[in-house]
């Protein structure tokens, strides 16, 4: 198990904390879901920088590193749904693309392929992150109340009402949708039982 693939797995254990915190329903809980919400966001980034920059990419992490990536951001969603946040059609439109791509991963892996997130897909996961995040710090700090003026500010670029949330997450849902499309397009061939064809033909 080498760093990424640790930092990878302390993701899964921080989206724990981050669903134990929603079910606190009170500052303190809105206070944990944010920070453990965040310094996971954070470790997402990590565990890729680390991979590439030492050479660690394994095939472990091209697999688990997008799966706690859905686990973290599938959690979210759900809870945001839950407390009015975010429209449900939205969250299961979310959900069914996450899962859409888990199983086509399982095909890959049964092919003997591993399917590792694509650009889009990152900048999918980047939006819907910032999304969770300002609605996070929406809960957190209206329940807080402060009158610190820098929780102030934040409490206002993370209001619902404001550009911040409403643009992060309609970008995220349409970056969700291409992705997943372009997901599918490109290993149509996994869904076929066909063989990918060569560049040239394959000869």
């Amino acid at each position: 198990m080498n760093l990424p693939n640790t930092i990878t797995l302390c993701r899964l254990v921080l989206t724990a904390i981050f669903v134990g915190g929603t079910v606190l329903e009170c500052t303190v809980g809105h206070w944990i879901a944010l920070v453990a919400f965040v310094i996971a966001a954070i470790s997402d980034w990590f565990d890729g920088y680390f991979a590439r920059k030492y050479g660690m990419v394994t095939p472990l992490g091209k697999l688990l590193d997008p799966v706690a990536d859905k686990v973290l951001v599938c959690s979210a969603f759900v809870y945001l749904s839950a407390s009015g946040g975010c429209p449900v059609w939205i969250t299961v439109l979310i959900l069914a693309r996450e899962f859409l791509i888990t199983g086509l991963r399982q095909i890959a892996v049964e092919a003997g392929q591993v399917l590792a997130a694509d650009r889009l897909g990152k900048w999918k996961t980047g939006l819907q992150l910032t999304y969770c995040i300002t609605c996070l710090v929406w809960f957190a700090l209206d329940a807080l109340g402060s009158a610190n003026p820098l929780f102030r500010l934040l409490h206002f670029l993370a209001a619902p009402d404001w550009w911040l949330t409403p643009v992060s997450l309609w970008l995220a849902l349409a970056l969700t949708l291409i992705s997943g499309w372009n997901y599918m397009w490109t290993n149509r061939a996994l869904l076929t039982g066909k063989k990918p064809e060569l560049p040239g033909g394959g000869g």
